[in-house]
């Protein structure tokens, strides 16, 4: 189903307030997006507490970053979120936030790539690290660029994740994912050991990942 702009609209609000709700988006951090079509993007505005944004806040732009509609002036890291749609025509939303524990691990310099969960590497597979971008600069944009071709998540250097997705709904649930991988390996860090996955065991689970997208695809 087709939503309406302002079903778009009505979703960053809510995903927004669950980000901020969960302490993943402290303060006026964190921007949200969706594709509204091939020339336009909605995203949340700039210094904005998620937790307090509206429907009239949000702000439509042009794929080169140009200011199209809205009262309010885009989120700073827009250029980031405009690099992974020209990247992967198939986004249609880029989700970014700082939730603690997975920043805990971008800032320590540890990507989440370790095959110790079954359903974690069904879902993303692994969570690269990517070089730090000072924020709001195209560095920020450029430090992701080819890990955000082949990767949903990803863990920004210094900073927090963004991940992006078929829609709102699923860019969100993959942060989520991440955050819940990054409390998993924090566990077995401190427990002192990980019992990772053999190669033939990632094998079968990537098998069963293809099969699971067969079944869902419309017969």
């Amino acid at each position: 189903m087709v939503k309406s702009d302002a079903e778009h609209r009505a979703d960053l609000v809510k995903y927004g307030r669950l980000l901020f709700e969960r302490g993943f988006c402290p303060a006026t951090s964190g921007n949200l997006s969706v594709r509204l079509d091939d020339c336009r993007v909605l995203i949340t505005p700039t210094g904005v507490s998620k937790g307090d944004m509206k429907p009239e806040d949000m702000v439509v732009i042009s794929m080169d970053g140009k200011h199209r509609f809205g009262r309010r002036n885009a989120s700073s890291e827009k250029g980031m979120h405009l690099l992974i749609y020209r990247l992967r025509p198939e986004v249609r939303a880029v989700v970014h936030a700082h939730p603690p524990k997975a920043t805990a691990f971008a800032c320590a310099g540890i990507a989440l790539d370790q095959p110790i969960a079954s359903e974690f590497s069904m879902a993303l597979g692994t969570v690269p690290l990517a070089r730090y971008g000072t924020p709001g600069t195209p560095d920020l944009a450029a430090a992701l660029e080819q890990l955000m071709i082949k990767h949903d998540a990803v863990l920004m250097g210094n900073h927090g994740v963004v991940t992006c997705g078929k829609d709102i709904f699923e860019a969100h649930g993959k942060l989520e994912l991440v955050e819940h991988f990054a409390e998993i390996v924090q566990g077995t860090l401190l427990a002192g050991r990980q019992a990772e996955l053999s190669p033939e065991e990632l094998k079968k689970l990537n098998a069963a990942v293809l099969r699971y997208k067969n079944e869902l695809k419309p017969r």
